[in-house]
Parts: C-alpha cells; sequence; structure tokens
C-alpha cells in the first residue's frame, strides 16, 4: 500500500484530509447507489405476490452484481488511488477483466469471492457510514452557523426573547464539536475501508508471500547468472592475457637457456630458475582458470568436462553421463564444479581406491551421484575441512538438493539435485 501525503485529521489539524476523504466516502457512496438501484431495480417491476416473482427480484439482480464484480473492482481500485492516493494491488493470475468466457473462473477463485463480499458485504456498511459522515458534516455546519441563519431570518426572532443570543451559542459550540469529531470520524472510516480493501480487494497473505517468494528467486538467479558471466569473463582474461605472456616468457627462458651456453654457471642457474617458476606459474594459473570455468565446458559440455576432470585424477573412477539437452549455463556450471570437487575430495580425504560419477537427467532434474570405497566419516557441515558446506552453498543457489550419507567405514555417497526445466 502506497500512501501520498494525507495524514490523521488530529495530526495535521482537526480537518486536515477532511475533505479530500469526505470526497472518497461519496464516491463509495455513488458506486453503492448503483449498485442498490440494479437490486431494487426488479422489486419495482414485481410486485412479489408470488413464489416466482421474488425469485426474479432476488436473483435477477444478486446474478446482475456478481457478472459486474470485475468492473466494480476497478471502480474501487480508481476510487481508492484518485480520492485517497491508495494502490490496492491486484491479486496475482486474476484476470481484472476476465470477459464472458473468464467469469466463471474469477468467481471459483479465492480472490475473486473476496471481492464479492467486499461489493456485497463491505462496501455497502462502509457507503451506510459515508451517509452518516455526511449527515454529520450538514448538521455540524448547520449548528455550527446558526448566528448566521438567525441574521438571515431576523422576522421570526426577536430582540426580546431572552436567552436566544445564549442558546445561539451553545448550540455553535455543539456545531463546532460535531465537525471536529466528524472530521476524525471521516479520517477513521476512511483508513478502516482502505484496510479493508487491501485484504478483500488486494492479494491475500499467502499471496503477497508468494510473490515475494518468486521475486526473490527470480533476483537471485539473476544474481547467480551474473556471477557465473563474470567468472567466465575472468577466466577469458586470464586465458587469453596473463596465460599467454606467461607461455612466452617461459618459451623466451628455454630459449635463453639454450643458445646462451657461454654465459656463467651463475647466470644460466638464473635462468634455470625463472624457467622453472614460469612453468610452475603456468601450471598454476591452468589451474585457476579450469576451477574458474573450463573452456572445454563451454565449448563441448558438461560430458567432455567431467571426462577431462575423472582422466588427470590418479584414482580409476567411472564417469557416467546421460544428458538428453544441455542444462543451462549456470546450472551446467554448478554440476561441473560439484563433481570436480567431490572427487576431488575423494582423493584427498577418503583413502579410496576408486570412484564413481554419475550425471543424468530426467523429468526437468538433473540428478547426480558421486560415491566411493574409502573411509567415510565426511562431515556436511564442513567442519572436517572437506568443503561439503561450500558444495551445498552452491547447489542451493539454484535451488538444488545436496545429500551426503558418509557413515564410518564408507563407503560415502553424495546425491545432488538440480533443476533443469526444459
Amino acid at each position: 500500500m502506497h500512501l501520498r501525503a494525507w495524514q490523521p485529521a488530529l495530526l495535521r489539524g482537526p480537518f486536515g484530509g477532511a475533505g479530500r476523504a469526505t470526497a472518497f466516502h461519496f464516491a463509495g457512496i455513488a458506486i453503492q447507489f448503483g449498485v442498490l438501484l440494479v437490486l431494487a431495480l426488479p422489486w419495482i417491476y414485481f410486485v412479489p405476490s408470488a413464489m416466482w416473482a421474488v425469485t426474479v427480484a432476488v436473483a435477477v439482480p444478486s446474478a446482475a452484481v456478481v457478472l459486474a464484480g470485475p468492473l466494480l473492482t476497478r471502480l474501487q481500485r480508481a476510487r481508492f488511488r484518485d480520492r485517497l492516493g491508495v494502490v490496492v494491488p491486484a491479486p496475482t493470475d486474476l484476470a481484472e477483466r476476465p470477459g464472458r468466457h473468464g467469469i466463471r473462473q474469477w468467481l471459483r477463485s479465492p480472490p475473486g469471492r473476496r471481492q464479492l463480499r467486499y461489493h456485497l458485504v463491505v462496501g455497502p456498511l462502509y457507503a451506510l457510514g459515508g451517509v452518516l459522515v455526511l449527515t454529520l458534516w450538514a448538521a455540524g455546519a448547520a449548528a455550527a452557523s446558526i448566528y448566521l441563519w438567525l441574521w438571515a431570518t431576523p422576522w421570526q426572532w426577536s430582540t426580546e426573547n431572552a436567552g436566544y443570543s445564549v442558546r445561539g451559542a451553545c448550540v455553535t459550540a455543539a456545531g463546532v464539536a460535531v465537525l471536529h469529531a466528524t472530521a476524525w470520524l471521516t479520517d477513521r472510516l476512511a483508513r478502516w475501508d482502505t484496510r479493508a480493501a487491501n485484504v478483500l480487494l488486494g492479494p491475500s497473505r499467502e499471496e503477497e508471500l508468494t510473490r515475494r517468494v518468486a521475486d526473490l528467486a527470480e533476483s537471485r538467479a539473476s544474481v547467480v547468472d551474473a556471477a557465473d558471466a563474470e567468472r567466465r569473463r575472468i577466466e577469458r582474461d586470464l586465458h587469453d592475457g596473463a596465460q599467454q605472456r606467461l607461455v612466452a616468457l617461459a618459451v623466451n627462458l628455454g630459449i635463453a637457456r639454450a643458445t646462451l651456453g657461454h654465459l656463467p654457471e651463475e647466470a644460466r642457474k638464473v635462468i634455470d630458475e625463472a624457467h622453472r617458476e614460469a612453468k610452475a606459474a603456468i601450471s598454476e594459473l591452468n589451474d585457476l582458470v579450469r576451477g574458474l570455468h573450463p573452456a572445454v565446458l563451454e565449448d563441448r559440455g558438461l560430458d567432455a568436462a567431467l571426462s577431462g576432470v575423472a582422466a588427470r585424477l590418479p584414482i580409476p573412477v567411472r564417469l557416467s553421463a546421460h544428458l538428453e539437452r544441455r542444462p543451462s549455463p549456470t546450472v551446467e556450471a554448478v554440476a561441473y564444479f560439484v563433481v570436480s570437487e567431490a572427487l576431488t575430495n575423494v582423493v584427498k580425504h577418503a583413502q579410496a581406491s576408486r570412484a564413481d560419477a554419475t550425471v543424468e537427467q530426467t523429468r526437468g532434474t538433473l540428478l547426480i551421484t558421486i560415491a566411493d570405497d574409502g573411509v567415510g566419516g565426511a562431515d556436511p557441515s564442513g567442519a572436517s575441512g572437506t568443503g561439503l558446506a561450500g558444495l551445498a552453498k552452491r547447489v542451493a543457489s539454484v535451488d538444488g538438493v545436496f545429500s551426503c550419507r558418509s557413515p564410518r567405514g564408507g563407503p560415502t555417497v553424495i546425491t545432488v539435485e538440480l533443476p533443469c526445466a526444459p
């Protein structure tokens, strides 16, 4: 709910915002008067002397109000927006203009039924409150201006009529009091009507939370996609920039070591050391680039990238990948890092002689299973330093499910489910 600059009357003076709220109530009376006219019209033409006449007089206008429910909702939202500056949000998945064929779905939906309760019960009650407010404004204004009426009709009063001035002063004071009370009531009634409209004409608490969760999930997916794109950009920059320079440096140092044989032994040792350091830096940079986002993953897909990971490990790994289609780049990257990190943990901590990795895509889900014959005892909380907590967070970033079963003595089985919608 978005409020403009309208505040309670007692905070901005006795009559601050009262005119706007009064116009709001008058518009509500006009709308409800139209509904009342539709309800009363059949009774004008039918004399309820027979059961069929009573049925027609009740059913026809009720059906008319029900069919006009979406239109009444739009009118009420416009009233709140134009008169009070309050935006009543529309419920999700509910057509504001359902048309002839969509009115049945509108009536069956919980938001549609809530709107009908407002139009048939709450709206008329607040319209009666509006009538009371207008009546009090008229009565208070008439009483507060009693001396004006005395001046306008002097033939009805005589200066010899003792006490009329005192009575006029009392009536004036009472009128001013009524005006102040009416200003407060006008503001309060508008606020109560606003609360009822937000509950009945707007989305429910559950719908609002669902919409908020969907918005948060969409924004989180955007952040994850942006982070993945940034990793790919860094990988390209390192591969095309720093890595190529290091390779050129290592080649030049190798040529210098082979051709400059007349140099002193100390100089040759310095060149040999620099050459080894350059080769080590290239190896570390290759591992860093591969850890960020391997080029083979983007070029040839998940199956080829995981095959490269399995081939580099010192223990035999049986890899099985069945993919009907390539997942999204973000899910593909998460799947690669999960398998790569899990297999690395097997080599470092599990004391295993072999490992199995299975990647299968079924019914919009990418199912990943990594198993080994090691000693077990892996801690999913990450307290043992195996990095499983980091894997769980990476899986959760795309709304995946991570589970680890690792009893003492083994085996360890890691299961990951990643959403892979078509």
